[in-house]
């Protein structure tokens, strides 16, 4: 008898336990379905306490038509535009901008907040839930610093280079046309030719590709020649940032050749040209014609003051900028001008947009030239160049540079696959 009940309480104890085991096993089983699930926050506001309704601005479409299409009255419509006016105009929401609404999670569907997109980075919110507020607000912004380098091959230029890595054709524009522009003719690269790059990439939300935000550093090695440049700011109030070599030279000369990126010279400055116009009588042509298409941006050839931005009959619409006490420019025939007076520009701002105003017979920018108060032929001057970066930042420049130099050095030039990237976030602004 004893033996038969060691038996039994054998089997109760195995039962038991298995039990104990299945529970536990269900109660993981429980416990691991069980996911927290990941709230989405955008413009400061908790998404999931809304139907998000998201749309773009249509052409001739008003801020009080878009809040009437989605049920809202217009005494309360009046009561917004009213209370935001000292904050934000509703009338410059402008067409293909997008924007969003936040509604009521009810069958009425009602808005209670309007965020309008006028530029990636930026949103306005005009929040009407309880009190009517609006405010300015911007997304987070994350920059990351990355590495490039690629050899030129035969019929292929940087650009291509550059496309077959996946990378921005922005590298290839800031390189060819803004660092290297005074001393690498990048139409007529050589096979072999080779560059390395250090380079940040700009990201919206952190995941929104926003481009190459700007260069750090770069080096190119043409025709068996090396060119180092390095990003430097020479004025922090008004914000200048050249480039220069690895000996405190400027890579920048005082004034770019031409006031267009893209265009040709369709009359040259002459003292004795007969113009078609004027019945070709001889008339002093004192400036150099650029012919391009309407709409083509004019830029600032040298960093100056505007001192003129106006109409006459001859001139049409029309830009003057000091450069300093003895240089002058002028673009004339703008079909809209984009400088005002007083306003300090850098070199290759856009500052208006070719046209065909005043006494002109076509789609063109006519460039002037000043020295010391006389219209002068620019390309028969001899310009000076760029100005040098200080005696007082040279010791600063050469300091900052070392490592950077250090880093450019170590990038291994990678030709045809894809070199891998390294990766350093600089700064996020929340």
């Amino acid at each position: 008898m004893h033996l038969k009940q060691l038996v039994w309480l054998t089997v109760i104890s195995v039962t038991f336990l298995n039990c104990k085991e299945d529970k536990k096993e269900e109660l993981v089983e429980d416990l691991a379905v069980v996911e927290e699930v990941e709230e989405r926050y955008e413009f400061g506001f908790n998404l999931d306490n809304f139907i998000v309704k998201r749309d773009t601005i249509r052409r001739g479409e008003s801020f009080g038509e878009i809040l009437e299409r989605n049920n809202i009255g217009y005494p309360k419509i009046f009561q917004i535009a009213e209370k935001v006016k000292d904050t934000f105009d509703i009338r410059t929401l402008r067409f293909g901008k997008p924007y969003t609404l936040l509604c009521s999670k009810d069958s009425l569907e009602t808005p209670k907040s309007f965020i309008y997109q006028p530029n990636k980075e930026e949103y306005v919110v005009i929040d009407f839930q309880d009190s009517i507020q609006t405010y300015m607000g911007r997304k987070p912004i994350k920059y990351v610093e990355k590495e490039a380098s690629g050899v030129i091959t035969p019929g292929s230029g940087i650009s291509v280079v550059l496309d077959k890595k996946g990378l921005s054709q922005r590298l290839a524009n800031k390189m060819a046309n803004e660092i290297y522009a005074w001393t690498i003719d990048f139409n007529r690269l050589q096979p072999g030719d080779r560059f390395k790059v250090i380079y940040t990439d700009k990201y919206i939300d952190d995941s929104t590709y926003a481009g190459v935000h700007d260069v750090k550093a770069a080096y190119f090695e043409h025709n068996k020649k090396p060119f180092y440049a390095f990003e430097f700011e020479t004025d922090s109030v008004k914000g200048i940032i050249d480039y220069f070599n690895e000996d405190a030279k400027n890579l920048r000369r005082a004034f770019l050749k031409s006031p267009l990126r893209f265009g040709r010279v369709s009359s040259r400055y002459n003292l004795r040209r007969r113009i078609a116009h004027y019945g070709y009588r001889v008339k002093a042509h004192r400036g150099t014609d650029f012919a391009a298409p309407n709409g083509t941006p004019i830029l600032a050839t040298a960093s100056g003051t505007v001192t003129k931005s106006s109409y006459t009959r001859g001139n049409g619409k029309y830009v003057k900028i000091r450069h300093n006490s003895t240089y002058e420019t002028q673009y004339l025939h703008m079909s809209r001008r984009k400088a005002k007076v007083g306003e300090f520009v850098k070199q290759g701002d856009v500052i208006g947009y070719v046209g065909n105003t005043g006494s002109s017979a076509g789609n063109h920018v006519c460039y002037r030239f000043w020295k010391n108060g006389k219209q002068v032929d620019p390309f028969k001057e001899k310009l000076p160049e760029a100005k040098p970066i200080s005696d007082s930042l040279k010791v600063k420049f050469l300091d900052y540079i070392a490592p950077i130099k250090q880093q450019l050095d170590n990038i291994i030039l990678v030709e045809d696959s894809l070199q891998p990237e390294t990766e350093e976030t600089l700064s996020e602004i929340q």
